[in-house]
């Protein structure tokens, strides 16, 4: 049972580090964290803080829709952590809501509210078999808190109740001393709050509402005691749910659905343990794609899959997480140009976060992203955008109850299609009471 015990509890910090790293913006509505002598299950705070955007419509420098802005936000959440022998149940909930002295430009008032909410259970039936189940649900406007992954499918920040949830379950089986199996489905739903459009100005609904199903099943090898072989099957179903009109082809209306595809993947990885506190884990493989309703003809392909990601905790509540991931990824632009249309993007991602307490007082995060992105199809084809974000974080504990912030956000895009480049800054500094 000891064995049990020890697997809960490294699965118990990588959850933590889950629920705390959100992406640059969500950095700055992160829910409070327990303390690792806490005698209570849960964990309440409020957070006052204010900020400046130098740039809130994510707009081109030269654009007249580029606007800097003041203002504060008032941000309570609660964590709960729930362990036994056996389960761990996580929860946590932010909700920001934010008043800018210049509202951004879709906005119809002053302010803006966000929702995030994480959930997990992850338990063990015997040494051999276990769960976990994964939920992540937000309403928001920037674009990190509402893609599910790592990729970005669009860089703008978007006005309204954006909704994005990202659920998981995975079962694992230990087989035989030397031989498991791990079966999962995943499930991520978008649903924009701009709709309504036509094909010369199609909505962000009509680009990027769509529901994802991905199920996968991985052979697990055992080569060393603390080397594991894998060898797995991922299918991937995407369907784009807004049923509005987005361009025209030389067959007619181009329409939301006719973005669907099916993916199949094929690939090998290994999953390594250098230390309880050190992992690593590997998957290179191939895809391929069908967009079975493409209704300028049958469109299919073949790529590259790759996921990459190491995890190190070097010291007592101080960690180290980076990868890189390589995958087909939606994107909000339609593309048509009457023959064709944009499909999707082939992007590569390179993530890294850190956190490190320098003393029982003073601590700090970074969060650092660059994505390459080559579109697939239409006016676009081929074409490519670059994407670099990095979010800086300090905080200083007067007490166990009370403690201060500052931080800052830097966003960059360079893109070859016209009127997407900007580039975007916000600081922020705060106070948080916990209780």
């Amino acid at each position: 049972m000891g064995a049990i015990h020890a697997k809960i509890n490294m699965k118990k910090i990588v959850a933590s580090v889950g629920l705390v790293a959100l992406g640059a913006s969500a950095l700055e509505a992160a829910p409070p964290e327990l303390a690792a002598d806490s005698a209570k299950p849960w964990s309440v705070s409020a957070t006052l803080r204010g900020f400046y955007d130098d740039n809130v419509n994510t707009a081109p420098s030269s654009s007249a829709a580029k606007r800097d802005t003041f203002g504060f936000e008032v941000s309570p959440a609660v964590l709960f952590s729930w362990s036994l022998e056996q389960t761990v149940i996580n929860f946590g909930y932010v909700y920001s809501y934010k008043y800018y002295d210049k509202p951004p430009i879709d906005d119809t008032d002053h302010s803006s509210s966000t929702h995030i909410i994480n959930a997990l259970l992850d338990h063990s039936f015997s040494e051999r078999y276990q769960i976990r189940v994964h939920d992540s649900f937000v309403i928001g406007q920037e674009p990190d808190t509402l893609r599910s992954g790592n990729a970005f499918t669009t860089f703008q920040r978007v006005s309204g109740e954006n909704i994005r949830n990202s659920g998981s379950i995975n079962f694992d089986a230990q087989l035989t001393p030397l031989f498991g199996l791990e079966l999962g489905y995943a499930n991520n739903f978008f649903d924009y709050d701009d709709e309504g459009g036509n094909a010369l100005t199609p909505s962000l609904s009509g680009r990027l509402d769509r529901l994802e199903h991905i199920i996968h099943l991985d052979s697990r090898w055992t080569i060393l005691p603390q080397t594991i072989g894998v060898f797995g099957y991922q299918y991937r179903q995407v369907n784009y749910t807004a049923d509005e009109v987005i361009g025209f082809v030389s067959t007619g209306p181009l329409k939301s659905e006719h973005r669907d595809n099916r993916e199949h993947y094929l690939y090998l990885g290994v999953d390594h343990v250098f230390s309880p506190e050190l992992t690593t884990s590997v998957r290179v493989g191939g895809r391929y794609v069908d967009y079975y309703k493409d209704p300028t003809g049958d469109n299919t392909g073949f790529g590259p899959y790759a996921n990459a990601n190491v995890k190190w905790q070097y010291l007592p509540d101080c960690f180290l997480e980076g990868g890189i991931t390589h995958d087909l990824n939606a994107t909000d632009l339609p593309g048509d140009n009457g023959r064709s249309f944009t499909t999707d993007q082939e992007s590569t991602v390179i993530y890294a976060s850190v956190k490190h307490r320098f003393t029982p007082k003073l601590h700090a995060s970074l969060v650092a992203q660059y994505q390459n992105s080559e579109f697939n199809g239409g006016a676009f084809n081929n074409e490519t955008e670059d994407y670099f974000l990095v979010g800086l974080n300090a905080a200083y504990d007067f007490t166990r109850h009370f403690s201060a912030e500052v931080g800052y956000n830097y966003d960059n895009v360079n893109s070859d299609v016209g009127g997407r480049s900007f580039d975007r800054n916000r600081v922020y500094i705060g106070v948080t009471a916990t209780y």
